[in-house]
């Protein structure tokens, strides 16, 4: 009998592009799929694990780096044939990679692999359409990774109007023509349109798949990583912030600090909810869930930049943490408040989405 070979789906796409929103989505809505999960976050601090963990049937977290750099053949292997073993009774494999790794250097990766029980089920470049041309100016090589990509996700289609939506649509068209493409809304995809739901074998014709002389190809000089030029700052902290004081740190943080996530815990009268922090761009969101029994209330947050001053940035949250907690007031917390949007479905979300604002969506920066 021949060996039963697990799809292994790639979801790749720039930092805030809405990957964790889309696999969270994945997760709830594939109740006849178990799915094995690698995430693998820019940074020390994994919190975009933390925000899939408690949803996914099994998962191996890999921090501190980007997938492409961090893992060689052997040691995806080794993390593929942990998540292929039978007892786990995996359907299918998502790997949720960093916001700036490389998806040439992944796929080239995965086709390399000894691990028997595994075959390529396509690479998925998810897209901001907020933030699409202003990415291609920064970083023209995203051309590069939606060209790598089986099959694109155009997210946060809701949060542009219809003359631009078309012209994402039509650039994507451009770049990468004859992929598929599917519009999404808070990163809701139909899982058939990334995989088979239920137990079975993979359909492998079901993605185009990249051949080795693409995959190795110095085309575009590939092997300049995007993340070359980003760093990720940590900061952690054990005693409650200031609100009014991280508030001042957000509205005046460096140009170059593009991307923001992690859970914060405030000092603040009759909001002692777990903040969890989403920020990339302009956009900013606040969203409090409760405190899980047990779990340690403490500040983890995660910034990805570039020509960010490291010691700085972590000098001014240390700053941020509140001296005297009791002297905090309830109206502290108006600066943070302004900015809490609760999911209109309910669910929790993990990357920055959300419809255009309005008068009562304040969920852009100034």
């Amino acid at each position: 009998m021949a060996t039963r070979r697990i799809p292994v789906v790639l979801v790749t796409g720039f930092l805030g592009s809405g990957k964790t929103t889309m696999l969270n989505h994945l997760l709830r809505g594939s109740v006849d799929t178990r799915i094995g999960v690698i995430v693998n976050d820019f940074g020390s601090i994994n919190i975009d694990a933390m925000a899939v963990a408690g949803q996914v049937d099994s998962m191996i977290p890999i921090e501190n780096g980007c997938l492409c750099c961090a893992a060689d053949s052997s040691e995806m292997d080794e993390m593929l044939a942990r998540l292929t073993e039978p007892g786990l009774g995996i359907d299918v494999i998502v790997i949720e990679a960093s916001g700036l790794a490389e998806p040439q250097s992944m796929i080239r990766t995965l086709l390399s692999s000894g691990c028997e029980h595994i075959a390529y089920g396509g690479l998925v470049e998810v897209v901001d359409a907020v933030e699409f041309e202003n990415i291609r100016e920064r970083h023209p090589e995203l051309d590069r990774h939606v060209r790598a990509a089986d099959a694109v996700v155009l997210n946060k289609a809701d949060r542009v109007r219809e003359p631009e939506r078309t012209r994402v649509l039509e650039t994507v068209a451009r770049i990468a023509p004859g992929t598929p493409v599917v519009t999404a809304e808070h990163g809701r995809v139909d899982p058939d349109f990334l995989f088979d739901r239920g137990p079975g074998a993979p359909d492998e014709e079901r993605f185009h798949q990249l051949s080795f002389a693409e995959v190795c190809s110095d085309e575009d000089d590939w092997h300049e990583h995007l993340h070359a030029a980003y760093q990720s700052v940590e900061f952690t902290a054990d005693r409650p912030l200031d609100p009014r004081r991280f508030m001042e740190f957000v509205d005046g943080r460096p140009a170059g600090l593009y991307r923001m996530k992690g859970f914060l815990h405030f000092a603040a009268p009759g909001h002692g909810e777990k903040f969890a922090l989403h920020a990339v761009g302009s956009y900013l969101r606040f969203q409090p869930s409760d405190w899980a029994p047990g779990e340690t209330r403490t500040t983890q947050l995660v910034m990805i930049g570039a020509g960010i001053d490291a010691d700085a940035l972590t000098k001014e949250l240390a700053d941020c943490v509140a001296a005297a907690p009791e002297t905090v007031g309830d109206h502290h917390m108006m600066g943070v408040l302004r900015y809490v949007r609760e999911p209109a479905d309910g669910s929790d979300t993990d990357e920055p989405d959300g419809a255009e604002p309005g008068p009562a969506d304040a969920s852009h920066m100034d």
